[in-house]
C-alpha cells in the first residue's frame, strides 16, 4: 500500500471479500505516522482501455485537495472472460505543518465480461460508510442502465462534449434522475467548462444601469475549438434561460435566431475556430459591442465594451482551464440543484 503519490500504482492485488479486513489492518499498523481521511465517495466509472492507471493519476490529484473514498472501476462489456480483480491503494499528502500524512484510500476493479453487471453491488459494498456518493460516468451511458445504482447516488458527473447524440444521452441521464425520484443532481462538466466565460459576461451587467440593455440586443456571436460546439450551445443556452429568449428560426449553416419576450429578434452565429474550447464570444446591443475573449497569454479572458462614443478599455479576468482535474475539483466544490443548467439544456435542446 504505497504512501507516495507520484507512482500511480494500482496497488496491491486483494481478493474482494478481504478488502475490508486487509484496509483495517494497515491502517492499525500505520496509526500514528498517517491518518485516513474522507468527506466523500468518489467513483469513477471508465470502459476505456487503460483507464484504471490514467484515473488513478486523476484521483491523486484530486485527493491533494479533496479527501475522499475513491472507487475506480475500468470495464470491459465486450470481454468474453468472466472476471473481476481488485486492488487496495492509498494516496497521502503531507499536512501543512509537515508532520503527518493525510490519506485518502483508493479500491480500484476490473469488471469483464457478464461481471460488469455487478458494478452497483461493487459499489454499495465499498461505500465509506454514510458519506455521499458522487459517480463519475466518463462514457456515454448504455441505453439499459440498472436502476439499482441510482439508488444511492447523490451527484451524477459526466461530460456531454463527449457525447455522440447529446439528446439520447441526455434522455438517459433524467430518465436516471427520476427512477431516484429527483435526488440525483445532474453535474455536467461541460457546463463546469463555461464558469468562467459566464461569470466575465455576467459581470458587464453587474450594474442596474446596464439592464436597458436586455431589451436592446441584437445580436451574439460564438467561436468555438473543433469538437466544442455543445459547450458553445450551452452558453447560449445559459443566456436564453436568464432573458427569457426562445428558439425561432432552427440552425442553419451555423446560425440560428430567437427572439426575447417582446417578441424581439436575436441572430446567433456560431463559427468553429482554432484555441480553446470557447474563443470570443460578442454581444452587440444597441450599438454597444461587449466582448469576452481569450487573452494572448492563455490563462486569462480579457474583456470590453465599446461604441462608437466609447475607447475600449480591456480589463481582464481569469480563463477557464479545461485540465480534467481543474473541472472535477470545481464541481466537487459546488453544491445545489444546478437548476440553471437545466433550464439552459432546455432552451437549446432542439440544437443540441
Amino acid at each position: 500500500m504505497p504512501a507516495v503519490t507520484e507512482t500511480y500504482s494500482l496497488g496491491e492485488s486483494i481478493e474482494i471479500g478481504k478488502i475490508d479486513k486487509k484496509l483495517k489492518k494497515l491502517w492499525q499498523e500505520r496509526e500514528g505516522v498517517m491518518t485516513r481521511a474522507s468527506l466523500i465517495n468518489l467513483a469513477v466509472y471508465s470502459e476505456q482501455p487503460g483507464s484504471l492507471e490514467k484515473n488513478t493519476q486523476l484521483i491523486a490529484r484530486i485527493t491533494e485537495n479533496h479527501a475522499c473514498r475513491a472507487l475506480v472501476i475500468g470495464a470491459n462489456r465486450k470481454s468474453k472472460e468472466n472476471r473481476v480483480e481488485a486492488w487496495i491503494n492509498a494516496h497521502c499528502h503531507v499536512t501543512r505543518a509537515g508532520n503527518k500524512q493525510i490519506c485518502s484510500e483508493q479500491l480500484s476493479f476490473s469488471l469483464e465480461g457478464p461481471c460488469v453487471k455487478l458494478l452497483p453491488s461493487i459499489v454499495f459494498s465499498h461505500l465509506d460508510s454514510d458519506l455521499p456518493l458522487y459517480l463519475w460516468w466518463q462514457d456515454d451511458f448504455p441505453d439499459e442502465m440498472d436502476p439499482q445504482l441510482w439508488a444511492w447516488v447523490d451527484r451524477l458527473i459526466f461530460d456531454s462534449q463527449t457525447w455522440n447524440n447529446f439528446g439520447a444521452q441526455m434522455r438517459l441521464v433524467e430518465t436516471a434522475q427520476q427512477e431516484a425520484k429527483q435526488r440525483i443532481v445532474l453535474c455536467d462538466l461541460n457546463w463546469t467548462r463555461l464558469d468562467k466565460v459566464r461569470h466575465a459576461m455576467a459581470q458587464f451587467f453587474d450594474h442596474p444601469a446596464s439592464h436597458h440593455h436586455f431589451s436592446k440586443i441584437e445580436n451574439l456571436k460564438i467561436d468555438y475549438a473543433l469538437g466544442f460546439k455543445s459547450t458553445a450551445l450551452l452558453f447560449l443556452g445559459w443566456l436564453s434561460a436568464q432573458l427569457n429568449w426562445k428558439l425561432n428560426e432552427p440552425a442553419r449553416n451555423g446560425s440560428c435566431r430567437f427572439v426575447d419576450a417582446n417578441n424581439h429578434k436575436i441572430d446567433i452565429e456560431l463559427h468553429q475556430r482554432g484555441g480553446g474550447p470557447i474563443g470570443d464570444v460578442i454581444l452587440n446591443s444597441q450599438g454597444v459591442k461587449f466582448r469576452v475573449a481569450p487573452a494572448q497569454c492563455g490563462d486569462l479572458l480579457e474583456i470590453s465594451r465599446s461604441s462608437e462614443n466609447e475607447t475600449v478599455l480591456p480589463q481582464m479576468m481569469p480563463a477557464q482551464s479545461n485540465n480534467p482535474v481543474d473541472l472535477i475539483t470545481q464541481e466537487l466544490l459546488r453544491g445545489g440543484p444546478h437548476r440553471v443548467y437545466l433550464h439552459a439544456v432546455n432552451c437549446v435542446r432542439e440544437l443540441l
